[in-house]
């Protein structure tokens, strides 16, 4: 399907799809109507039965698209829109809420570095433990992002680096696009298969490639994410958005993965608390945290922080080069 003859394409080589164009056709003229429920929709349910997959046409024809209402922190006066649980944004919401309490002098310094990633190490922890599909979730988006939480878990942060864990609330393969015109009206919009080729399924004579979402599943029966019929699991694809006094500044996204609510984060602080133009702001090197003390930064880091991070108990690692650190874009109404 994606190298007819045997080869990737070369650069300036026309390449054609006729699948994809039946399949975009099919989509276009029955408004979806034959991916969920027509021809198309019996492709993918003949291919499953024949090598024993468990997809069928009637998962498809039940499935409805939802519209819901994104979730936002107020930092420094600017409004930060995520999507909700399933997704991740969360993440990047929790971090900011612990940050928005901090002094930050100057972007490149060690204190600044130290305190983004212990901050985002907090959120992440507890997005791992709590996000899932929001009807089985054990605490609410508004207990993760209550004031007085934050405060619980900005206490935590110190001027070494330490093992985070998930905290206790009170109780009660991806492409980005940006747009805007002329008007106004501005869009947000993400798409992921979840891995270079998605599952690695694709559906003869369609082009169509099946994605791995069901990858973020558990089969520990303790996990927020168990597999569970009709549940969405932890998703890790999140548009971004900012408003001020309730007006549009613009959207943004970075692809890549677990560096989406981090890259948020650095992104968002980058634009607000310094300053930075949009493409600066896209252009500064980033860090990530991997696992436990562990975060890797992108090969033009600066090496001095860096080497004070690693004093201050960070386990520093240099990437080498910036594919895991996520490509983005913002559009910034002036």
């Amino acid at each position: 399907t994606f190298a007819p003859d045997g080869r990737a394409p070369d650069a300036g080589e026309i390449w054609r799809s006729p699948d994809h164009a039946r399949t975009l056709r099919s989509i276009a003229e029955t408004r979806a109507e034959s991916f969920y429920r027509g021809e198309l929709a019996e492709q993918i349910d003949a291919f499953f039965r024949k090598h024993g997959g468990f997809l069928s046409k009637e998962d498809l024809a039940q499935y409805r698209p939802e519209w819901v209402d994104p979730i936002s922190v107020n930092y420094r006066g600017y409004d930060i829109w995520e999507i909700p649980p399933n997704g991740q944004g969360l993440v990047a919401l929790i971090a900011l809420n612990i940050l928005k309490g901090m002094d930050f002098d100057a972007k490149d310094t060690v204190a600044t570095y130290h305190k983004q990633i212990e901050a985002v190490k907090l959120a992440y922890v507890d997005g791992l433990k709590y996000i899932t599909d929001p009807r089985s979730m054990k605490v609410t988006v508004q207990e993760l992002l209550s004031g007085a939480y934050a405060e619980q878990r900005r206490a935590l942060i110190g001027m070494e680096a330490f093992l985070p864990l998930a905290g206790e609330p009170p109780k009660g393969g991806t492409v980005y696009l940006a747009a805007a015109d002329g008007e106004g009206n501005m869009v947000s919009f993400i798409q992921s298969h979840s891995g270079d080729f998605g599952s690695g399924i694709v559906i003869p004579g369609t082009g169509i490639c099946m994605q791995n979402r069901g990858a973020g599943f558990s089969m520990d029966p303790d996990h927020a994410n168990v597999l569970a019929p009709r549940k969405k699991t932890y998703h890790t694809i999140i548009p971004g958005f900012i408003t001020k006094d309730g007006m549009p500044v613009g959207p943004f996204g970075v692809m890549c993965g677990s560096i989406q609510p981090q890259a948020h984060v650095q992104v968002v602080m980058n634009a607000i608390d310094f300053h930075l133009n949009p493409q600066a702001t896209l252009d500064a090197p980033r860090w990530r945290w991997i696992k436990e003390k562990i975060i890797e930064v992108e090969p033009q880091f600066p090496d001095h922080i860096a080497q004070a991070l690693a004093r201050r108990g960070h386990v520093v690692q240099r990437a080498l080069d910036s594919g895991m650190f996520g490509r983005g874009q913002i559009i910034w109404r002036d």
